[in-house]
């Protein structure tokens, strides 16, 4: 049986329209993405605190078009900004953060001193207070120091070991330890034997290690057979 010739046309018609469907690409795709604003971009930096890379951001559009009026306002911001790290850094004690970040906004703002004056003294008096901090510290330490068997006035100080009493000699071994890390002493060992001293100097090394591990200990010997086993402090100050 065959079929009329209008259904012919209709299915004729119907296979064209779905052809010109498929072959014609959606009107969205056809429309590029804006491309984002350089000046746009730099101004999110410097509000969002990405200082360093504002500064390259900066360079970029210097590089491209210096004499564009939207710049000199970027940079002032941008040194601002790094003045408000500056005060922030110094607030919290970070006396090199707070100069690191002033030099970058003296950098961006050479020809405007009074802009960084202020945080410039400021800093100048936290370094003071810095170095006074230490030497109060050190003055503090040198007080501590307490010689346990040395008399740190004098220019040596012998002391002889209880060699018959273990308990007693290592105990002298302690002290003798304490002076020669806190006053920086050299050591004599005079033994009456030479197989006497690598054993004495052993005890004494391993204390001192202790003590402070990168000490250098100055340390000799000397054989006295008529003496009895003895340890000569120096103190080098």
């Amino acid at each position: 049986m065959k079929l009329p010739a209008s259904r012919y046309l209709l299915l004729a018609a119907f296979s064209l329209f779905l052809g010109a469907c498929q072959s014609t690409p959606p009107a969205a795709n056809s429309v590029p993405e804006a491309a984002p604003d350089a000046f746009a971009q730099l101004e999110q930096s410097i509000t969002g605190n990405e200082l360093a890379t504002a500064e390259d951001q900066l360079a970029a559009l210097q590089a491209a078009n210096d004499a564009d009026p939207r710049l000199d306002p970027l940079q002032r911001q941008l040194a601002e900004a790094y003045l408000s790290r500056s005060q922030i850094s110094l607030q919290k004690g970070d006396v090199n953060g707070a100069a690191t970040a002033l030099s970058r906004a003296r950098a961006l703002m050479p020809k405007a001193p009074a802009l960084t004056s202020g945080v410039n003294g400021a800093i100048a008096q936290a370094r003071k207070a810095e170095l006074d901090q230490a030497e109060a510290e050190l003055a503090a330490a040198e007080a501590r120091r307490i010689a346990k068997l040395i008399d740190p006035s004098a220019p040596n100080t012998l002391i002889e070991l209880k060699t018959t009493d273990i308990a007693e000699m290592r105990r002298q071994l302690d002290a003798i330890a304490s002076d020669v890390v806190n006053f920086n002493c050299a050591v004599l060992v005079r033994v009456p034997r030479t197989d006497d001293f690598p054993w004495l100097a052993n005890l004494l090394s391993k204390r001192v290690n202790k003590l402070n591990s990168s000490f250098e200990l100055d340390m000799s010997k000397q054989i006295s057979r008529q003496q009895p086993a003895q340890i000569i402090l120096t103190p080098k100050s």
